[in-house]
């Protein structure tokens, strides 16, 4: 999405834009794919009402009028059980904290929505931070599980800034949907918006090259050259790299070597997510936070509370994410093997829930999904502008203290067109 968002702005200013794509179709993390009759989006996705960015293009794109909106749940399985968390009864009943436990996970809570400035959280760790406000009890039962399934271990990595951005944008979500978490789709999910995207780069004269893999992007007398897998070279005046950190360093080879290491020195967190398409919803939450750290996935996101069903013809669809380190073992696990293990803890969880009701299963890996916001962040940003003369590198490392989502993403853009007019023509060849 940030790539063909900064292609469609370059090309609406007057640039020939060349967009190449490794994957046989544009979109990124947010591309869709079929899972048994049904094409769907490939990972999680909703609109927040707060989601300026993303509805700006959407309408640009013709399409944010057909946006529908739900009022979806939130639970929490702890202990064996389910709790429903969506208000102030449901967080006073909340059985595994005691009242005072419970008032400090709130103020906690409200504190890091009333903060405006996140740049001093980035000195402390999450650990610290969440235990001097919640408790230790608190951070044991409830924030440690939580970012284990997040983070795994290297939440001990993390800074405050981390869930201070995570907490700002479900109270924005709050605020903009009147008080209530009010969820949005496009119908056709995100097949629609990367279809109208896509036309909307042709119109704009951007020339689209899928199933296209660039090898390396090195400097030359004519302008930074590319090279593409198949062995072919192109020159350009400007080149964006919009990979991940560590693996936009990995296509450069003439970066300098300062530059390298705060690239390929970034934190990453990888994505195991498993599709399933299933005859009933598992349940009445769209999300369910596991604090039982025996479950091997990272949350239950039951997209069924937020899709109507007649787009998957009566079907109800879940994702069952698991957030790992980008070496860890799981991503040489076979789709079989995950199947076995997930299915075999739904079936834990849920009674009521069958194997036959399972009607397809599919799983996505990817390696580099999102930067870890470690202390003091900020202060190690590598530039949008590279060493190397016309080449840019831009992607979500340069989140800054903000949760990975396409509206986040999307705000990129002005950043990465700045950045490409302060360098000069002449500085550029």
């Amino acid at each position: 999405m940030l790539g063909m968002s900064l292609a469609l702005r370059l090309a609406q200013r007057g640039d020939a834009v060349t967009l190449f794509e490794a994957a046989p179709d544009f979109g990124g993390l947010a591309a869709a794919w079929s899972i048994g009759d049904l094409v769907w989006d490939k990972h999680y996705h909703v609109t927040l009402y707060s989601d300026r960015n993303l509805r700006a293009l959407l309408t640009e794109l013709g399409l944010e009028h057909e946006l529908r909106w739900t009022a979806v749940g939130t639970g929490f399985f702890s202990g064996g059980r389910f709790h429903p968390m969506n208000g102030a009864l449901d967080f006073l009943r909340f059985p595994p904290l005691g009242l005072i436990d419970k008032l400090r996970l709130g103020l906690t809570i409200l504190r890091a929505s009333r903060i405006a400035d996140p740049l001093p959280l980035e000195e402390i760790t999450v650990e610290r931070w969440l235990t001097a406000n919640s408790g230790r009890k608190t951070f044991e039962t409830i924030w440690r599980p939580l970012l284990l399934a997040k983070l795994g271990e290297r939440y001990r990595d993390a800074s405050a800034a981390f869930i201070w951005a995570i907490i700002v944008r479900l109270y924005a979500a709050r605020r903009a949907g009147l008080g209530a978490e009010r969820f949005g789709y496009l119908p056709g999910g995100y097949a629609r918006t990367l279809a109208a995207l896509e036309a909307k780069l042709k119109e704009a004269g951007v020339e689209l090259r899928p199933s296209t893999r660039v090898a390396s992007v090195s400097p030359t007398d004519a302008g930074p050259e590319v090279t593409l897998q198949d062995g072919s070279r192109q020159a350009f005046d400007r080149v964006v790299i919009t990979l991940a950190a560590p693996l936009g360093a990995r296509i450069v080879p003439e970066l300098e070597a300062g530059e390298r290491e705060r690239l390929t020195s970034k934190l990453y967190g990888g994505i195991v997510c498993a599709s399933l398409l299933l005859d009933e919803p598992l349940g009445p939450y769209y999300v369910t936070n596991l604090t039982d750290e025996w479950v091997p996935f990272s949350a239950v996101i039951d997209m069924s509370n937020v899709v109507d069903r007649s787009e998957w013809n009566g079907k109800a669809l879940v994702y069952l994410p698991k957030y790992v380190k980008p070496d860890d073992p799981l991503f040489e696990a076979s789709d079989a093997e995950i199947e076995a293990s997930f299915l075999g803890a739904l079936e834990r969880m849920y009674p009521a829930f069958s194997r036959s009701a399972v009607r397809a299963f599919r799983v996505s890996r990817v390696r580099e999904v999102f930067p870890i916001a470690t202390l003091g962040y900020s202060r190690a940003l590598p530039p949008i502008a590279t060493s190397v003369p016309g080449v840019f590198l831009l992607n979500s490392a340069h989140i800054v203290n903000g949760t990975l989502n396409v509206n986040e993403t999307l705000g990129l853009v002005d950043r990465g067109l700045a950045a490409i007019d302060a360098r000069p023509a002449a500085a550029a060849r």
